[in-house]
């Protein structure tokens, strides 16, 4: 069964549009908004498990330019 979970997404001022794009071309990313409030990014992702999880957001999130930092919530 695959796991999903919510990224929320801290933002450098003046990059949310490129880490947007970006977040939205990952495999594994099924949706990505600019939202206001503490965070700049909401992405909506899906792993076959949590060790897949993992290595989509430390592998692949983190690693865009733009972003300052995130926090993994998993769907329930």
């Amino acid at each position: 069964m695959s796991i999903k979970a919510y990224i929320l997404v801290n933002v450098e001022v003046g990059m949310g549009e490129e880490v947007l794009e970006a977040l939205s071309a990952i495999e594994g990313v099924e949706s990505a908004h600019n939202v206001t409030g503490p965070y700049d990014v909401i992405a909506l992702v899906e792993a076959p498990d949590t060790v897949a999880l993992g290595d989509l957001v430390i592998n692949g999130i983190q690693l865009i330019d733009g972003i300052d930092y995130t926090l993994t919530c998993v769907v329930m």
